[in-house]
């Protein structure tokens, strides 16, 4: 067994060593009293010492290794000799296996009895590591990942549906009971999700399975289980907490609702369709925890931003954010809305679905159904002694036409429009049905967007692009390129992907005199020509290159923003992705 620790008193080790002075040590145990947190908090809050200093001065102290997460490869089964409720409470996780005896990280070592606890469960002699408090919780969310749960939860399930399907509803409108297998299922399913940063979950009923897949940064990553039978009971249970007809499965449904996660407050809005083996439902995941959104979390550049910000503080005029489903759009008007939203403006918005609450902000629910269409709520909205009017989406000629109008007569107006990119998204309000001279008198400025990946900064790795890319670069842009560029290979943090979270890519076009009057005339080649001249104007593709050259996204990317805009990908440009 392991040998037995001596408790060393951390803060006459610190004073001793001319860390920080007697004065500092007793402040800190002060605080420590008041707060009830650990002496080594207290002394990185009071600005003493920062945690990189604090950790290696134990580390050498202690004569263990500091060991950096993110730079760690894990083995799962080791990391599973632990329970996660251990690993949680004393901030610790099994690293290696070197002759029997386990290297294990921990944020303290200095906790004598989280150290017992470890040799107790483990059964094995251990060595310590210190390691990153920030660190060990985040990469603890991924390795407990609750892909085992769901599935162990699921044969549960399975077996108490039994053959007998008529008591399906029963079973899973079986109310308060947070111990039945479906509630479980469910709270799984979202621990999940929330763990792995997914945007959405879709749940989709085969013929033989039902698959749980789950979009993280833009990308499907699937589970598929056998108990084919449980799909039925999860669709009735989530149409019960959406408010649903529980009873019709012949045509599509919305709702939402919202649930408690690890400490989360998410807001789930849920669809189901009809299809061949039952009912397929996606759930959108909106993380209401975060608070406000604000433009700085959108990544938009510096320059770029602060232009963006003059634009929408004009009292009238048009602001429109284009771009594909899934390109950011929400983000940055809702970000937009929040540095607008003051005691003195008033701010309606018509949306379909409404997706963040504000407070202040006045929002309308589309509704379809009923006639609650956006022409209609813009009318009623104006009526409402607006200052700022929201309308989700330009979607026929009547909206455009009333929301350009507003703009003309004193109110400011923020729309989206689905458009490749900027250029075209003024000719498109024309070729809807809009007036050229409404469209001319009333646009102020248009911002197309997409999503890159972002390269996982664990496992960046410099890459030569091949002479057929080169090729197609030199092909986009004549600025100088540079000799390499970067990809991720993929690691245990990233989940072998290469790429971690996303980030925007903006084109700006903010109207000038030769735009307007192209506009007005509807001349499309003159507005074409006119918007390339136009100041801060840098085409999609040439600003996803720019953050390519920066090594935050790959030329991969950079293919698939050109594609998207009808550019051609480089024959071979897949090839970029195969790297030994």
């Amino acid at each position: 067994m392991a040998e037995q620790k001596k408790k060393i008193r951390i803060g006459d080790l610190l004073v001793q060593e001319g860390v920080i002075t007697e004065d500092q040590l007793m402040t800190a145990l002060k605080e420590q009293k008041k707060t009830g947190t650990k002496l080594g908090k207290s002394l990185i809050d009071l600005g003493y010492m920062d945690e990189d200093s604090l950790l290696r001065f134990l580390s050498r102290q202690l004569g263990i290794p500091f060991v950096q997460l993110r730079h760690f490869q894990f083995d799962q089964e080791l990391i599973k000799k632990l329970p996660e409720t251990t690993a949680r409470r004393y901030r610790a996780i099994v690293l290696s296996d070197q002759d029997g005896e386990l290297l294990v990280g921990m944020s303290d070592p200095m906790d004598i009895f989280g150290y017992d606890e470890l040799v107790r469960q483990l059964k094995q002699p251990i060595r310590q590591a210190v390691v990153r408090e920030s660190e060990l919780l985040d990469t603890l969310d991924r390795v407990y990942r609750r892909t085992d749960e769901i599935a162990t939860i699921a044969e549960e399930l399975e077996d108490e549906l039994g053959e007998d399907a008529f008591d399906l509803a029963q079973l899973a409108a079986t109310g308060d009971d947070n111990e039945a297998p479906i509630v479980r299922l469910l709270q799984s399913i979202f621990e999940d999700a929330v763990m792995a940063r997914a945007s959405d979950i879709h749940i989709e009923p085969d013929e033989s399975v039902v698959r749980i897949r789950q979009r993280i940064d833009g990308v499907l990553h699937e589970q598929v289980m056998k108990e084919k039978r449980i799909s039925a009971a999860l669709v009735l249970r989530l149409k019960l907490m959406s408010g649903l007809n529980i009873s019709e499965k012949r045509l599509p449904q919305d709702g939402r609702f919202n649930v408690r996660v690890k400490g989360r407050s998410i807001d789930v809005r849920l669809s189901t369709m009809p299809v061949t083996y039952g009912e397929s439902v996606v759930m959108r995941l909106l993380d209401q925890t975060e608070g406000m959104l604000n433009l700085e979390a959108t990544g938009m550049p510096a320059h770029l931003l602060e232009r963006f910000r003059v634009l929408i503080e004009r009292p009238h005029g048009i602001v429109l954010v284009t771009g594909p489903t899934g390109s950011g759009k929400t983000t940055t008007l809702y970000g937009a809305l929040t540095e607008l939203n003051k005691p003195a403006t008033k701010i309606i918005t018509a949306e379909d679905p409404v997706e963040y609450r504000l407070p202040r902000v006045t929002q309308v629910q589309i509704n379809a159904k009923i006639g609650l269409n956006f022409a209609t709520v813009l009318r009623a909205a104006l009526r409402q002694d607006p200052d700022i009017v929201l309308v989700g989406e330009m979607r026929d000629q009547e909206t455009a036409e009333i929301g350009l109008r507003a703009a003309m007569t004193g109110h400011f107006v923020l729309s989206t429009l689905h458009t490749n990119d900027s250029i075209s998204s003024a000719m498109r309000l024309v070729d809807m049905g809009a007036e050229p001279y409404l469209v001319a008198s009333a646009l102020t400025a248009i911002l197309a967007q997409r999503l890159v990946k972002r390269i996982c900064e664990d496992c960046k790795t410099p890459y030569q692009p091949t002479d057929q890319e080169r090729v197609w670069l030199h092909g986009l842009t004549h600025e100088g390129l540079p000799s390499h560029y970067h990809y991720g290979k993929g690691c245990y943090q990233c989940g072998n992907s290469g790429y971690r979270g996303r980030i925007g890519v903006y084109e700006l076009l903010e109207m000038n005199e030769a735009l307007l009057e192209a506009l007005r005339t509807n001349d499309q080649n003159g507005f074409v020509e006119a918007a390339k001249r136009s100041r801060l104007y840098r085409p999609l593709a040439l600003s996803a290159l720019d953050y390519a050259k920066d090594g935050v996204t790959s030329l991969e990317e950079v293919f698939r923003i050109s594609a998207s805009l009808g550019e051609t990908t480089p024959k071979g440009a897949a090839s970029s992705v195969e790297f030994s």
